[in-house]
This record gives structure tokens, sequence and C-alpha cells, in this order.
């Protein structure tokens, strides 16, 4: 199976304010893209571009990284460590220095994502505890001038947790639980004939406010998309057969159920049970979704259910909202804008180079 990359799109704040000794910038008209991405001799980068291609900063680092997460304010970012990393990257995303290799606690390595709390004071991010091995916890770090320094941790209430997001009142956290055991220094999965996903809120102390699962055992929820209107989105990656029907796009809606998204049966079978990138334009309505191993890229409204777009894109990866609608990243042809605002949506290629990215490029 080819290399999957994932790109999401989150925002720093654009503002002349100062915070701790940083001092904010506005990056102009070209907006930043921060991403890792391996080199032709497969070594390890986090990387910045412009949108029209120009690189900003590639800092070599010791391993490969998954998400990437802005800090809120500040001209930063941690770069996470690929489940099962022991390191991420603290990078200055200005000029590419190396900030800090946030090293997790012995018995803990990274899942590959984290959160910034909006505060900017605190970043949580999943790990696995290898003493119990696939027990979820949420380190909580807080961070000190340019450095992340690890403070407490929380239960994910789950098992291989994954993605995490903050609800739009920036004091819940949804918490995709994988439902998949590993052990430490692994990605063999211990125990698909007893999976556990769901879908966890917590209060920000770490209280349960609700655990939701969806009927298929082997449905591991992975990638989550919020909106403005605390709207819940996530995709799943089915870990039985090809043949089982099972929801790989789900939905909870402010004061609902979690429940399976209206897809279309062919849409489903084409995804070959597996989705790697999900994401909202709140301002547009809209939920976009690709499928790699069926190479294609879908959006939806996000209301109705109704199909704006169902398109090929060969090796399609991430997908992250924008402005006009949605970004798109491929591992075998250009990076793509879906301009989304007329009926028909409109397909632009970026300059930005095609393959070698990994997962979760974001905007800063």
């Amino acid at each position: 199976m080819k290399r999957r990359a994932f790109l999401g799109l989150g925002g720093l704040a654009l503002a002349a304010t100062a915070m701790g000794g940083w001092t904010l910038i506005h990056n102009g008209p070209q907006p930043l893209l921060v991403s890792a991405r391996n080199n032709a001799d497969g070594k390890h980068y986090a990387v910045g571009y412009t949108l029209d291609g120009n690189e900003v900063f590639a800092t070599q680092v010791n391993e490969r990284c998954h998400d990437v997460v802005p800090h809120p304010q500040l001209p930063m970012a941690l770069f996470v460590g690929r489940r099962p990393s022991t390191e991420s990257y603290l990078i200055d995303t200005r000029t590419g220095e190396l900030l800090q290799t946030l090293t997790s606690p012995a018995q803990r390595h990274f899942y590959g994502h984290g959160a910034f709390h909006a505060d900017g004071q605190w970043l949580y991010a999943t790990e696995n505890d290898t003493s119990e091995p696939g027990r979820g916890v949420i380190s909580a770090y807080r961070l000190q001038g340019k450095q992340l320094i690890r403070d407490h941790e929380l239960s994910t209430h789950g098992v291989g947790p994954h993605q995490l997001l903050w609800l739009p009142d920036n004091e819940t956290l949804v918490v995709a639980n994988g439902g998949i055991r590993t052990e430490a220094e692994s990605r063999v999965e211990m125990n698909l004939d007893s999976m556990e996903p769901s879908l966890v809120l917590l209060k920000r102390d770490g209280t349960l406010i609700s655990k939701e699962q969806l009927p298929e055992r082997m449905n591991s929820i992975r990638h989550l998309a919020i909106a403005a209107d605390g709207t819940i989105v996530s995709g799943q990656q089915y870990m039985g057969e090809i043949t089982d029907k099972a929801p790989l796009v789900a939905i909870k809606r402010p004061g609902e159920a979690f429940q399976p998204f209206p897809l279309g049966e062919e849409q489903r079978l084409v995804m070959h049970q597996y989705t790697a990138s999900v994401a909202i334009n709140s301002e547009l309505r809209l939920l976009a979704m690709t499928a790699p191993r069926g190479n294609r890229v879908f959006i939806w409204d996000l209301d109705t259910g109704a199909v704006r777009l169902d398109a090929a894109l060969p090796d399609c990866a991430g997908v992250g909202a924008v402005e006009q609608g949605f970004v798109v990243s491929s591992g075998q042809s250009r990076c793509r804008l879906y301009d989304c605002r007329q009926p028909k949506i409109a397909v632009q290629p970026l300059q930005l180079p095609a393959g070698l990215w990994d997962n979760h490029l974001r905007l800063a």
C-alpha cells in the first residue's frame, strides 16, 4: 500500500501582539503551509511552504512525524511523532529553528496527534501506555517560554487514541479512540478480535462526558473534523473483511447521538474500507474526505448529505479547509485547490511539490 498523507488546515492568529517574549507577525497574502516531508533518501524534515511553492524552511528531524499542531498565537508549531515515535519537534515557523525536541516519558510513546488549548499555554497529546499496552492517555504539557514541560496526564477512557480536537467551547476535548492495541516500538495490531473503538468527549480536567461506539467492533475511529457549531465528523478504517458493510464516515451533531453519515453505497465501496483525511468548511457548510485506496476525493453538503464532488485523484491523501473551499494533497500528482463557492466546483493545481508529503499539513 502506498504511503498515506493527511492534510488538515488550521490557523495561527495574525496579530501584532507580544506573548512570552514572542512578537507575532503577519505572513502576508501567502499563507504558510507546515508539514512533514521525506526526501529521496528517506530522511525526515519539518518544512514550511507558501502556497505558491516557495520553501520557507526545511529542518531535518530524527523521526517521521504525523500531525502538525500550530500554536494559536505564536509563530511555532509542534510536529508530532508518528506512532510509535518517542520524539516530537517544536519548530519556529518563521525560520525553521528547532526550539525543542520533546521526548515522551518512559513507558509512553506518541500516537501522532496533539492540540494546543486556545489560551496557548497548554498542549495535549495522545500517547500509548506501554506498561499497559493500548491504554490511551493524554499528556498535558505546559508552555514555558519556548519549551513544553510535561505536567500531568488524563485517561482517554479507551484504547489506541489517535486524533483529538477541541469543541468550540475550548473546554471539551473530542478523542478518537481507534480501539487497536499496539506494543511498544511496534505498529502491529494485537487485538483485532477484541477491538473497542470509541468517540469520547472529556472535560478539560479529564472528566468523562460521553463515550459512544459504532456497532461494528472492527471499525477503527481515526480522524476528526469539527464545525463551528460543534458538529463532529469522524473517518474510519475498517479492520475486518473487505466485503463487510461498515460506516466509514460518521457524524455527531450537537445534542444528537454518534451515527453513520448518509454515505452512498457506491461511495462506500470505492473507499475500500479506508479513509485518510476529513475536513469541514464551516462557512460553506461542506464536508470533504479523501479515500486514497480508491483514489477519490469527496465533498458533501454537511447538512443534507448531498454529494457536491466525487472526483478521481491518484493517491489523494490530505484535505483541509480554506476560504475558497478545500486544499487536497496527492502522493503522485500536484496538490489541488477545490473552489466550492459556486454551484460548479472549480479545480486549480497548486505549485506545491508533489509526493513525499507526510501526514497533516496545516496553515500557519
